[in-house]
């Protein structure tokens, strides 16, 4: 071998790893294949077969009442027309909530609906990642600004029949994605409280009172800090009022309610 056909061993070096990198890509090309013929991606909303999984089909897609702007900016209840930047519903102007901002991806019927169902009652966590990408983007900014990032928590003996806290899973996704600090032992249910489904405005107020609390030794989690507080789902918002309430006792600066779905009137 003569001097000009010896490689020097940094020139060799990149030319392995890229090499090794195509075999790996090929590889996870492969494997990705054979899940696909196993187990073919599927729509989350109606089950028909789509290009990839953790999607919804055209259909399925088409038919969600996302939120968007305009909406209140406190309640984010959405409008018929753009009043302009800040505009207030009336709701808001006349009952102002706990916390400062609330914000969903979507109205709480129809496909949204039954991806919540999904996630909570059919122990389909693999949703949680699709909802909490839709849940970034539906903070508007609140995510990105925070400082961290909390779940509504279960009750420990409603957290050991169900196996899991679905807002937990969206948060954990969430905070993952945004790479935030999640902080999931922080805020602690300390009431078994009855379902909410069902209960009337008063009754579902009753329920959730003195239903959280601080960890001990953990209020500086809180202390001073810009939160954001997910669940799955806003109804009346009796739950998180009282979980706002607590944390603002806390000391927290600036509180966010972020839900994948929420219910407008009859959606409830």
């Amino acid at each position: 071998m003569t001097a000009s056909d010896e490689i020097p061993q940094e020139q060799s070096q990149p030319a392995v790893r890229g090499f090794a990198g195509l075999a790996l890509n090929g590889l996870r090309g492969c494997l990705q294949t054979l899940v696909d013929t196993i187990y073919p991606p599927v729509c989350c909303g109606c089950g028909v077969t789509i290009g990839s999984h953790r999607g919804l089909c055209a259909r399925c897609w088409s038919s969600i009442r996302f939120i968007e702007r305009p909406y209140c900016e406190v309640l984010g209840l959405p409008f018929s027309r753009d009043l302009g930047p800040g505009i207030l519903s009336a709701e808001a102007i006349a009952e102002p909530p706990a916390f400062d901002r609330l914000r969903s991806v979507a109205v709480h019927q129809g496909v949204a609906r039954r991806l919540v169902h999904g996630l909570k009652y059919r122990d389909r966590t693999d949703l949680a990642t699709m909802m909490a990408a839709w849940m970034l983007r539906a903070g508007d900014g609140a995510v990105e600004a925070a400082d961290v990032i909390l779940p509504v928590p279960l009750h420990r003996f409603r957290l050991m029949s169900r196996k899991f806290n679905q807002s937990a899973e969206l948060a954990r996704h969430l905070a993952r994605l945004a790479d935030k600090p999640l902080l999931p032992a922080t805020l602690l249910r300390v009431k078994r409280t009855k379902q909410q489904v069902g209960l009337g405005v008063s009754a579902r107020e009753d329920n959730v009172r003195g239903a959280f609390r601080i960890a001990t030794n953990r209020r500086q989690d809180i202390a001073g800090k810009r939160v954001i507080l997910v669940d799955d789902v806003y109804t009346t918002g009796a739950t998180v009022s009282a979980a706002v309430r607590v944390l603002r006792r806390a000391g927290a600066s600036d509180i966010t309610v972020l839900t994948f779905a929420r219910a407008l009137g009859n959606s409830i």
